[in-house]
């Protein structure tokens, strides 16, 4: 698609949308509005278990908020938003949690039962955890990311008390108990849907919440609605105010803003950035922008294939990348820019940080000439459909830049249901993506995204000997307190990151929600979706 083609189709669409938004909200108004949020997006879950192949984004949304784990974090301010605070845990299922030199012991709260009033005991904890590392795929390598790797170390010791051994010294061994992997999951309840095909139960989890958790699933047509009711039996946390979510998915960008307007819909999260923009001046809808913890969002590229296996062509496509463009026809500002660094800026101990790479297509032509490809080619540029807004336009622009280096690309319009999928499979030869690592250390996204070893988010197939020992020198320092090699390390990987150049960062997004005036309560958590449990209406 041409740019001028997707800017006409798009001024079509918003000509068709502006004249009337579907009133979405008839049925949740017999529930009573006060007691119900509707939530509107640009896609849904494609599968509600956090343990699910291929499970998206917005399934994230539904776990966090149906199922309960051992621990979770408290919270902080943050230029006025409530933050997560990486660094100080509060008990959710478990009611104490006392960690030793390599152990940690969980007393769970004795009146906690699952949604259909069956007690939560150890037995059920270490089923989950059990499952979580033996289904493979993503829940199994985020578990591995903090040292949880077999069945195990999971130890039942009564009824009421559940133990965590130590593989390792791994600092993210604790925080890696409170992401949305390790929940815990009424296993008697699940053992009577599986099957010898499918022994931890995953076609019934897939589409029913089996949990302990604030809400539960009562209602799902894939693409269209999720509908969440409260448990009321739940004492995982303060009782939520919100009784009863209702969240649409309505795919037309002019429509969401439509309904946020009319004040037909109580919040939404994916709108183009300029639309955030607009209605932040406006003044009639609260707006929060939030920076992605530990997250990027780049263009990666296959370098197991050619003709992404060679450096200079790599190099070309970063310095052919219309950075400022995108900022400011797609972000409307509303990010930090990933580029452009000064050519003497020292390297940090940090991620994300922004590269020296800047738009500059004759230097981007004579690398692709010295590369051998004189005259280009042709390649596809893939993307998650899920999220148009943001990811269409980029494409149109990166198409029409590369286009000027003589890199003739097809758009791959990939349904949001199918990209993990896909992306996973690592055959994209060019795609945009955003990673946002849970974990907020510079290790831990290098982990999931650079590491050579069994790597799911290494979608560039990206191998080097040297990446994998600056990252595993990173994790053992941090495990020991190891200052001086930490920093060396991450600075290592950063570098190395830089030079070889199989995927180019291009910003920091921003997590952009707007909201009616009379809800509050909004979190900024690592996983970037809501959480319903501290949503008021009043």
């Amino acid at each position: 698609m041409k740019r001028r083609d997707f800017l006409k189709s798009a001024s079509a669409l918003a000509a068709t949308t502006a004249v009337s938004a579907p009133a979405i909200f008839s049925p949740a108004k017999a529930q009573g509005r006060q007691e119900t949020l509707l939530v509107i997006s640009e896609s849904g879950p494609n599968n509600i278990d956090i343990h699910g192949v291929g499970t998206n984004v917005p399934g994230y949304e539904v776990s966090w908020n149906c199922y309960d784990r051992l621990i979770s974090h408290e919270m902080k301010d943050v230029n006025g938003t409530a933050y997560y605070n990486k660094d100080k845990f509060k008990m959710e299922l478990a009611d104490d949690m006392n960690v030793g030199d390599m152990s940690a012991t969980f007393k769970l709260k004795k009146n906690a039962v699952f949604q259909d009033g069956t007690p939560v005991t150890a037995k059920d904890v270490k089923w989950s955890l059990d499952r979580a590392v033996s289904v493979g795929g993503f829940p199994t390598f985020q578990m591995g990311a903090g040292s949880l790797t077999k069945p195990e170390q999971f130890v039942v010791v009564d009824d009421n008390t559940f133990r965590v051994d130590f593989a390792k010294k791994d600092r993210l061994t604790i925080p890696d108990l409170a992401v949305i992997v390790p929940c815990i999951i009424n296993s008697e309840l699940v053992k009577t849907h599986a099957t010898e095909k499918d022994p931890w139960g995953m076609e019934y989890t897939k589409q029913n919440t089996a949990g302990s958790g604030a809400y539960r699933v009562v209602q799902w047509t894939a693409g269209t609605e999720v509908i969440l009711e409260r448990n009321d039996k739940w004492v995982g946390g303060p009782l939520p105010k919100i009784k009863r979510i209702v969240w649409r998915m309505v795919p037309s960008a002019g429509n969401r803003r439509a309904l946020l307007e009319r004040g037909d819909a109580d919040i939404s999260y994916e709108l183009p950035n300029k639309d955030f923009v607009e209605l932040k001046e406006a003044g009639k809808l609260n707006i929060v922008s939030t920076p992605f913890s530990n997250g990027i969002l780049y263009l990666g590229m296959n370098v197991k294939n050619p003709p992404f296996d060679n450096l200079k062509v790599r190099q070309a496509v970063a310095l052919a990348v219309p950075y400022q463009k995108i900022m400011d026809a797609v972000q409307y500002g509303l990010a930090k820019p990933m580029f452009g660094a000064p050519a003497d800026k020292p390297t940090e101990v940090a991620w994300p940080q922004p590269t020296k790479f800047n738009t500059d297509i004759e230097k981007a032509k004579k690398l692709m000439a010295e590369a051998g490809y004189p005259n280009g080619f042709e390649t596809t540029l893939s993307f998650d459909l899920g999220f148009a807004t943001v990811n269409e336009p980029s494409a149109v622009l990166i198409q029409e830049s590369l286009n000027l280096i003589g890199i003739k690309t097809t758009i791959n319009k990939i349904p949001g249901s199918n990209f993990r999928t896909e992306l996973n499979k690592k055959v994209l030869p060019l795609y945009i993506n955003v990673f946002s690592g849970w974990l907020d250390y510079p290790e831990y996204f290098f982990i999931w995204c650079y590491h050579g070893k069994n790597s799911i988010f290494n979608t560039m197939s990206y191998q080097s000997k040297d990446m994998d020992a600056f990252i595993d020198g990173a994790v053992n320092a941090a495990a020991i307190g190891d200052k001086a090699n930490y920093e060396k390390d991450v600075k290592g990987f950063v570098d190395l990151a830089f030079a070889d150049v199989p995927r180019v960062p291009i910003f920091q997004p921003y997590v952009n929600v707007a909201m009616q005036k009379n809800v509050s309560g909004y979190q900024y958590w690592f996983h970037r979706r809501l959480d319903y449990r501290a949503l008021v209406k009043g």
